[in-house]
């Protein structure tokens, strides 16, 4: 617009035409072109924005309802119980037992009442470590109930990462599966002696003993079934309903704050911006430790009465027979569950499901439409979020490749946008006013939301570790004094680069250790064995020349090894092991 003004304007002078009407014709010129370029851009992209904007406007409002009444997530299920007490809420898929509303309603009062008998109040915490099963949803629940908070700990954590996740969260009370008493038994002596153990699931008298646990289940199965007081004071929208811990895979896991209104947005956004419905049966397969299994997935049944199936841990061969068994019609997946479905050889079963529609994150533009026909699935719903962000974003034009959108037309309704960010330090770039400076269109960057804390959607809660909370928060962004959160670049572990100066470096040994102290995922799954680590010149580690470099042999004479997970061994990587990686023969 300003090169086709000035165009013009020199353009008329030359022709004699006086100052002021040059300068009018230029004016002309630069509105015309810039209204016809936002006319284009809203001729493409308003159908998608007005969606975005009823999405939001419908969660807003029932959000403001909710606050409004003094509601939280427990009375939002108690609403859910009453449309539909008997129909299925959750169905366990190991034992194909079906819990209904009522009964799953029933079974929370249970845990309020036993909590309340071991003198826990409002405000209280209590770490939950096992499995996934439909317990798990009705002990987190029935905590609230009674206003107690409930740490959802990752069930692969041991050693120091588990020990960690139980003492930032300030639990004064443990409750473990069965299946992880070898995991308790090796923390259980550098714990606090005030904490107390309960177990759920079989475990013989002399492990409880050696543990000092109390059985759970007899406790729940012998109390009131009837529904507990409410806490005083009650908790409302803005409260604390549990905490949710972040991957740890860049340093130790953080325990994310969840509020109830936050519980409710990532439902309900999930619900209407995907278009599901109150007959949906959804797939959970992913761990209910984390938000996308057990808001995304669980909070559908507790606040929209839809029916989950809880799967305890996800089977590539099992996937599409489940999802015909429970006539499921929503299915959930994360990083690389679609790679790992098209990895299995073609069976009749994978086209004769009813699920039409697949939510998630991590899906790759390579993996997308591979997965969309083979399967026959004809919706993704894909979104971006981390489980304490205020800048989630959503797909809901089915873009292929896309994870959301930001509006060009509404940008201040959702004020979310990518900044550029320094490559090596990863700090924000500012301009001379010393705000942030926004990406170009196809320029990568950090996203960032603007924080309110008076708006439900746009309130950044944090951590449980106030210093956590204030690396998370950028002053000066869009404006002067202004905050906004800063999405992270946590994700799966990669390669670690190691300087051995003695060239003796043990990667035998270095395994044990890692396997040790970290959960799998959190493993490095390359290893970059140099004499040295380059620096700058100011001392900081040259990422960015090992990123590029990668785990291609050819471009280093520095050792690189792969970790084979199935031989549990790092080995050496050649030019063949590369080619097999990069073809895809060499699984990951």
């Amino acid at each position: 617009g300003v090169s086709a003004s000035l165009g013009s304007l020199g353009l008329l002078r030359l022709l004699g035409v006086s100052w002021p009407w040059s300068l009018a014709a230029g004016l002309g010129v630069y509105l015309g072109t810039r209204t016809w370029k936002f006319l284009y851009i809203a001729a493409r992209t308003a159908k998608r924005d007005l969606n975005g904007l009823y999405v939001l406007l419908r969660v807003k409002l029932s959000l403001w309802r909710y606050m409004r009444n003094g509601s939280n997530i427990p009375s939002i299920f108690a609403q859910t119980v009453k449309l539909h007490p008997n129909k299925p809420a959750l169905i366990y898929e190991a034992t194909g037992e079906t819990w209904t509303f009522i009964q799953l309603d029933e079974l929370s009062n249970a845990v309020a009442h036993w909590a309340r008998s071991q003198g826990l109040v409002s405000g209280d915490v209590v770490a939950l470590f096992m499995e996934s099963w439909p317990l798990h949803v009705a002990l987190w629940l029935g905590l609230a109930k009674i206003g107690v908070e409930a740490a959802l700990i990752n069930f692969n954590l041991r050693h120091d990462s588990l020990l960690h996740c139980i003492g930032v969260s300030g639990s004064r009370a443990i409750v473990f599966g069965a299946e992880l008493a070898d995991a308790v038994l090796e923390i259980s002596s550098s714990i606090t002696q005030s904490m107390v153990w309960f177990c759920t699931g079989d475990l013989s008298a002399e492990r409880l003993s050696s543990l000092g646990a109390q059985r759970l289940d007899p406790s729940l199965a012998s109390a009131s079934r009837h529904p507990p007081s409410p806490c005083v004071p009650p908790k409302g929208m803005n409260d604390r309903l549990f905490y949710i811990y972040t991957s740890g895979t860049t340093g130790m896991p953080k325990a994310a704050i969840v509020v109830h209104s936050r519980y409710y947005r990532i439902a309900a956004f999930g619900y209407f911006a995907f278009r599901m419905r109150p007959d949906d049966i959804i797939y959970d397969c992913l761990p209910l430790y984390h938000s996308a299994g057990n808001i995304m997935g669980v909070g559908q049944c507790l606040i929209h009465g839809l029916t989950v199936v809880v799967k305890k841990k996800f089977s590539a061969s099992r996937f599409w027979d489940d999802c015909i068994k429970y006539n499921c019609t929503v299915v959930q997946y994360i990083g690389e569950i679609c790679r790992y479905l098209l990895s299995q050889p073609v069976r009749p079963s994978e086209k004769h499901h009813k699920v039409r529609l697949a939510v998630g994150n991590g899906l790759r533009p390579s993996v997308w439409e591979a997965f969309t026909e083979r399967f026959e699935v004809a919706q993704i719903g894909e979104f971006y979020g981390a489980t304490e962000c205020n800048c989630s974003i959503a797909n809901m034009d089915g873009k292929v490749g896309a994870c959301g959108f930001n509006s060009r037309i509404l940008p201040n309704v959702y004020p979310i946008q990518l900044v550029r960010v320094d490559e090596d330090s990863m700090e924000l770039i500012r301009d001379s006013r010393g705000l942030c400076v926004p990406c170009r269109p196809g320029e990568p960057g950090l996203l960032v939301g603007r924080i309110n804390q008076q708006d439900p959607l746009r309130r950044f809660d944090g951590y449980a570790n106030q210093d956590a909370t204030r690396k998370k928060i950028a002053y000066n962004v869009f404006k002067k004094n202004d905050s906004v959160y800063l999405s992270g670049v946590e994700g799966k572990a990669g390669m670690a680069a190691i300087a051995d100066v003695t060239g003796c470096f043990d990667c035998s040994d270095f395994l044990q250790k890692v396997q040790r102290a970290l959960p799998p995922y959190a493993r490095p799954v390359f290893l970059r064995i140099s004499p040295r680590v380059d620096t700058t010149g100011t001392f900081k580690i040259q990422k960015t020349r090992l990123q590029r470099e990668g785990y291609d042999p050819r471009l280093t004479t520095d050792h690189i090894y792969l970790l084979n997970t199935r031989a549990a061994r790092y080995e050496a990587v050649d030019e063949e092991l590369y080619g097999a990686v990069m073809e895809g023969r060499m699984s990951l």
